[in-house]
């Protein structure tokens, strides 16, 4: 098939609600479930698209289960980076996933509060594709105020790499 959409994926909802400490994005994608799923299960795909823009992540080590804890790398275009670990708080593929996200300094301890999330992500199908849900909960009002604005842009930019993901061959034929 060499026809192409121009836009395949449309970000449906953003929502901020500051007194539950919640911003949620609501992304509608024209691919299946499972799809979208690899492009959280497989660490390769994962590192394509999780964090900024011109920056590759790198996940080690790359465990998909109940309570692993994994480092990650943000790896930028003139040789920074920046560092954090995810815990893995309950998965169900190719549904769901939970985990908490902090941003750590050289030792691996967390930076401060304000760099510290809890994510939810839910997939379900639609008609023709996927609706992705991700849920990301502060722990302190003063983190979400701080960060809300740039993570929610930064959420946006990875949704527009996951799409360019899903719009390879490879990724349609899964």
């Amino acid at each position: 098939r060499t026809r192409r959409k121009e836009t395949l994926m449309s970000v449906a909802s953003v929502e901020s609600d500051l007194d539950n400490l919640t911003l949620t994005v609501i992304t509608d994608f024209d691919a299946p479930v499972e799809a979208v799923w690899e492009l959280w299960a497989d660490p390769q795909k994962l590192g394509l698209w999780w964090g900024p823009p011109n920056y590759s992540t790198t996940f080690e080590p790359y465990e998909m289960s109940v309570g692993a804890e994994m480092a990650h790398v943000f790896a930028g275009p003139n040789g920074e980076a920046e560092h954090g670990v995810w815990r893995i708080e309950a998965v169900d593929p190719p549904r769901s996933l939970e985990l908490s996200d902090a941003d750590v300094d050289d030792d691996g301890k967390p930076n401060d509060d304000f760099a510290l999330t809890g994510i939810a992500m839910e997939l379900s199908e639609t008609d023709g594709g996927t609706r992705m849900t991700v849920r990301s909960m502060f722990f302190s009002r003063d983190g979400m105020e701080a960060m809300a604005e740039g993570f929610a842009e930064g959420l946006r930019l990875s949704l527009r790499r996951m799409d360019a993901l899903l719009a390879e061959p490879a990724s349609r034929a899964s």
